[in-house]
């Protein structure tokens, strides 16, 4: 049953950032192409996806890889727990900048994506951005974001076909002697590999992404396999951003992604996505993972937000074959 979407919940999504307002109007509306091109060029040029791209320095953001550097004060006010994982690195910021949509071929963006590659390594042996570092978790991540971006990302790709485990997922303690699979890593390695496939890799990603969407619909996206309960209760609440975290509205996000029809084994978490729906139409963010950030993109747990109330209507359109 396709939820129902006040009039009210469609004008508060439209009034959002520009990153949300495209978004909404290519997957919500009946939007002409041009509008939608339109609403999408305005993320590079205003709202948070222009503010994210003013903070890149010297082919980086926080003058790191996956973190920011030792000697990194920033220069601007910067929000969130200190104490938690620093999301303001050019990894986390190059994948919120990919969540926003913004349009690749932007002169802005096409200038930031080059400076990356020229002077932005990771921490782990100095290694070139878009070459990858060890893990597979960062890689899956690296991998999306370069193909997104339109850079050359074939090696990559092949490493992290390589690296899958024998029941179809990944685990970044594999190196570690793991051979079970973790969803943290298996949804960050999938989401590379569809955008990889999608922006036209030459190297064959098919049967591997087959594998790794086994994995997690045989577990129907939370269980788990030995006792069918619930693996983890966090991965019941919606965050945004997502960060390496898995959770079952990433989860649902990337098959509606993959472009093929429901797998009947969605079936539970659908309804849970469903379930979470409030009666004002939104649905709320509940698990915001701690550390700094740029800056809020929504009000907090418990409130509703614009990204989880966009992320899971077009899950549910379709999954109800777009009605």
């Amino acid at each position: 049953m396709t939820p129902q979407m006040p009039d009210e919940t469609m004008r508060w999504l439209l009034a959002g950032d520009p990153s949300i307002r495209w978004q909404t109007l290519a997957d919500l509306t009946d939007a002409s192409p041009q509008e939608v091109a339109e609403a999408r060029s305005e993320v590079a040029e205003s709202g948070w996806g222009k503010d994210l791209l003013d903070r890149q320095s010297g082919g980086r953001w926080a003058d790191g890889g996956c973190f920011p550097a030792r000697d990194w004060h920033p220069t601007v006010p910067i929000t969130g727990d200190p104490d938690g994982q620093p999301w303001v690195a050019t990894l986390p910021t190059l994948r919120l900048l990919r969540a926003f949509g913004i349009a690749p071929d932007h002169p802005r963006v096409r200038a930031a994506i080059e400076a990356v590659a020229e002077h932005c390594t990771w921490e782990y042996d100095d290694a070139p951005f878009f070459d990858g570092e060890v893990e597979p978790c960062i890689n899956g991540g690296a991998l999306s974001v370069g193909a997104y971006f339109r850079r050359d990302m074939d090696a990559l790709a092949t490493r992290l076909v390589g690296e899958q485990l024998p029941d179809g997922g990944w685990n970044c303690e594999a190196e570690r002697g793991s051979t079970r699979s973790s969803f943290h890593t298996t949804i960050c390695v999938l989401e590379g590999l569809l955008d990889y496939e999608c922006n036209g890799g030459e190297v064959s990603v098919a049967e591997a992404r087959r594998g790794g969407e086994d994995y997690l619909l045989s577990r129907a996206l939370f269980r788990r396999a030995s006792t069918g309960e619930p693996a983890d209760d966090s991965w019941l609440k919606f965050s945004f951003p997502t960060q390496w975290h898995y959770d079952v509205l990433r989860g649902a996000d990337y098959f509606r992604g993959t472009g093929a029809a429901p797998d009947p084994r969605l079936g539970e978490a659908l309804d849970l996505v469903r379930a979470k729906q409030q009666p004002d139409g939104s649905w709320l963010l509940e698990n915001t993972h701690p550390g700094l950030a740029w800056f809020a993109l929504d009000t907090g747990d418990g409130a509703p937000s614009r990204w989880n109330t966009l992320r899971a209507l077009r899950v549910l359109s379709w999954a109800d074959g777009g009605a």
